[in-house]
């Protein structure tokens, strides 16, 4: 792709902020050199997700889901191509760029929850804006609203390990919350939970989306993509299939 100035970097940024569109990929590839092997694990993708979306991203194992999930997440960077979140461009960031971004942008979950063991869920959750230098009584405050949200407030002196697997996933997605992100970021997440308690997390999902949270979700599961709105199926780092999933 050809580089581009800056004064048209900005110009398609206010463009694609006026159009609501919060994920926009531009022919991305992610490549890797192993020895004497080209390894193309993303190649040439081009998505538009608009704000208030909910998107599967799926794939079976190894069909460079997880590599397009780190670019969109922007945990990694492109090899090459442009990928810009709600208007910034951040295919050329650096590190330090792209860890503002994702603590600013981009509420993630895991499937493994990633909490602190020794912390309590209302810690847990205040995380994202102690690192963004929220002072401590409006963190609270978000923090409890947060817990809230996902039906938890009453929980929120508890441990991890005084929390049941359902319960960690919710503290999970009220700390992808707390900091009203561009996107919510799912990987896996009901991946560790029994089949009940991954049906209630979708249905917290299915609620949030409701209140206009964009939501893009990983998963190879296909009766868990079909609780998205749309579904881009990827195989062998490319989009096989783009559809909207009636509901």
């Amino acid at each position: 792709m050809a580089t581009h100035t800056a004064q048209e970097i900005a110009a398609r940024g206010e463009q694609l902020k006026r159009d609501n569109i919060v994920i926009r990929t531009y022919d991305i590839w992610k490549t890797y050199v192993m020895g004497d092997q080209v390894i193309n694990a993303v190649s040439g993708v081009s998505i538009e997700i608009k704000r208030g979306e909910y998107v599967a991203i799926m794939g079976p194992s190894g069909s460079g889901k997880s590599t397009l999930m780190n670019l969109i997440g922007c945990l990694d960077s492109p090899s090459q191509g442009e990928y810009y979140i709600n208007g910034s461009l951040v295919s050329q960031m650096d590190d330090d760029e792209l860890a503002t971004i994702r603590n600013k942008e981009i509420g993630f979950v895991f499937q493994t929850f990633n909490l602190l063991p020794r912390a309590s869920a209302l810690h847990n959750v205040e995380l994202p804006l102690i690192y963004n230098g929220t002072p401590p009584k409006q963190r609270i405050e978000k923090a409890k609203q947060a817990l809230r949200e996902v039906d938890l407030v009453n929980r929120m002196d508890h441990k991890p390990n005084e929390l049941s697997g359902g319960q960690r996933q919710r503290v999970a997605i009220a700390r992808a919350l707390v900091n009203s992100p561009s996107i919510i970021l799912a990987d896996e997440p009901t991946g560790n939970l029994d089949t009940a308690t991954g049906n209630e997390i979708m249905a917290l999902f299915a609620r949030l989306h409701e209140r206009g949270n964009t939501i893009v979700l990983v998963t190879h599961e296909h009766d868990i993509a079909l609780h998205a709105h749309r579904i881009i199926a990827v195989r062998d780092g490319k989009v096989e299939r783009d559809e909207a999933i009636p509901h």
